[in-house]
């Protein structure tokens, strides 16, 4: 009974990094952007992507989220990085799995934490969150 509740209480007070999944979908040379609905970063532009539901493989995550807030049915390309900085979010220490993207169908619609979404050049892009200027600059090096 003492190591149980021992083992319980080093669980509990154990800090886990949450995990997320950003999608980098390029066409024409420009890249895909959501404009943030809500904190952190709220009006500000990002990669499509967000947290990892229990269950879940990152894969699924990339195109359930850039779905939810594209309108876009996407498919994976390749891994573009993984990318942990512990302090990349203002909300905790988060790391991210960004996936390169190619577009398989849909109609282009801001939706769910998105209040707009369009395609930007990739050598004029606005102020970005998070770490996203790192992840696209080394995914363009990549993939363009």
């Amino acid at each position: 009974m003492f190591y149980t509740n021992r083992l319980f209480l080093c669980l509990m007070s154990y800090k886990i990094p949450s995990i997320t999944a950003d999608g980098i979908l390029i066409k024409d040379n420009q890249i895909l952007l959501v404009q943030r609905k809500n904190e952190p970063f709220k009006g500000k532009w990002a990669l499509p992507g967000g947290f990892v539901e229990y269950g879940e493989k990152t894969e699924e995550t990339v195109v359930r989220e850039v779905f939810e807030e594209t309108g876009l049915k996407t498919k994976i390309r390749g891994l573009a990085g993984v990318y942990s900085d512990p302090k990349r979010d203002p909300r905790g220490h988060t790391i991210t799995v960004a996936y390169v993207l190619e577009m398989s169908s849909g109609r282009l619609e801001a939706g769910d934490d998105a209040s707009d979404v369009k395609f930007f050049k990739v050598n004029k892009l606005p102020v970005l969150s998070f770490d996203h200027k790192v992840i696209i600059d080394e995914a363009v090096q990549r993939f363009l």
